[in-house]
């Protein structure tokens, strides 16, 4: 098991207090030597004491003051070091606690920029930092990301009038067409020939206007800067289910939902556009007398809560199954000739988990078929209290 890194307040720390170590031991052993070197030894103290002394008490002398004196000149030594290195330690500690406030008031700075790069992460692209103080290394970080958050937030509203402009500008001559063809069907003095090609236009025109809903619900849906509401996944689940019921028995599908509560928040018509997609994906990619199989509840890991569906079907290889997430991908490398869709439903759906701070798995099913496990955030206590948990639209 890997070893986290220390923060790096904590190595700043231990730099300072490394270095001040460092120079505080060579302190020391300069001054030890120094101390030393000029500190006479025990023979020169007693021949400069012996020599004012008188013959007779010379001899007794030189035989007993150089040990003496030795003797005290180690005790000082001694001293002197353990003095030094008890002093050398309460300066270390007094230099790891200066480093560790002198880092933290540092580094507040980067703390707070790294606290609006989380909160604009997640979807808030109105933050800025705003960081006052002298034009220094940091203020110049933190103008440059506020600059960039500002194009950012230009370049998502654009995208935002884009998506607007283009779903009313798109779907207006769709729907035309479509009423055309619908009018020019009901004549009854239509040739064969004429009515075949009519139907072939309309169910062209028909997975147009498939595929451009799609469009613009993945282009919405990976737009982080959306409003959230308390959204039970239950509630969205039930509501795939009634969605596709009709369809279901015309494929022969039996569908079987375990709605628990899955208390969340997001955006209430993405995320029953995310269960109604899995429902979909698993009616359509499936064989007669199959089954799909809905549950939500709060899953096996802490702080979220999950939506799974199980589908029968064919078998699929777990490589392949990474592409399914892809737009326009389907199962066999079929892009654009299937009846089944238009490749956009399992893209949507990872969007629309990610832009909620989720995560979505597929993975084969023994026997043929998908299990496609969707994890979101669970909602707080306050969310849940202040919902009425449906997120219906």
């Amino acid at each position: 098991m890997k070893r986290p890194r220390p923060s790096l307040r904590m190595r700043l720390t231990l730099v300072y207090g490394g270095l001040f170590l460092l120079l505080g031991t060579m302190l020391v052993a300069l001054l030890y030597f120094l101390v030393q070197s000029s500190f006479p030894d025990g023979e020169a103290l007693s021949r400069g004491v012996a020599i004012a002394m008188a013959d007779s008490e010379r001899r007794a002398w030189l035989e007993l003051l150089p040990n003496l004196i030795e003797e005290q000149r180690r005790r000082v030594l001694d001293t002197l070091l353990q003095q030094s290195m008890i002093a050398l330690a309460v300066a270390v500690a007094a230099a790891v606690a200066a480093g560790w406030m002198m880092s933290g008031r540092v580094l507040r700075p980067l703390q707070r920029i790294t606290e609006t790069a989380q909160r604009v992460a997640e979807g808030s692209l109105h933050e800025r930092i705003a960081l006052q103080g002298p034009p220094d290394e940091l203020k110049k970080l933190a103008d440059t990301f506020d600059a960039m958050m500002e194009r950012l937030d230009r370049a998502f509203d654009s995208q935002r009038r884009f998506v607007g402009n283009a779903s009313h500008e798109m779907r207006t001559p769709l729907a035309i067409n479509r009423t055309l063809l619908e009018v020019a069907l009901a004549a009854e003095d239509v040739k064969p020939e004429i009515r075949a090609l009519h139907t072939t236009l309309l169910a062209t025109n028909e997975r147009s206007e498939r595929m451009l809903d799609g469009l613009l619900t993945l282009a919405r849906s990976e737009n982080r800067s959306i409003k959230r509401r308390p959204v039970d996944l239950s509630d969205a689940a039930a509501y795939a289910v009634e969605q596709t019921a009709h369809e279901a028995s015309e494929a022969g599908v039996m569908l079987e939902a375990t709605p628990d509560p899955a208390p969340t928040a997001g955006d209430p018509a993405l995320l029953e556009r995310l269960a109604l997609n899995l429902v979909q994906n698993g009616i359509r990619h499936n064989h007669r007398d199959g089954w799909v199989e809905i549950t939500t509840g709060y899953g096996d890991r802490a702080g979220c809560v999950e939506l799974t569906v199980t589908n029968t079907g064919p078998e699929i290889p777990p490589y392949d199954v990474e592409e399914l997430f892809e737009p326009f991908r389907r199962h066999n490398g079929d892009r654009t000739g299937s009846d089944r869709g238009i490749g956009l439903g399992l893209s949507i759906v990872r969007s629309v988990a990610r832009t909620h701070g989720g995560d979505v798995r597929a993975t084969p099913r023994p026997g043929g078929g998908l299990v496609v496990r969707v994890r979101l955030p669970r909602a707080t206590v306050d969310t849940e209290g202040t919902g009425d948990g449906s997120g219906a639209a």
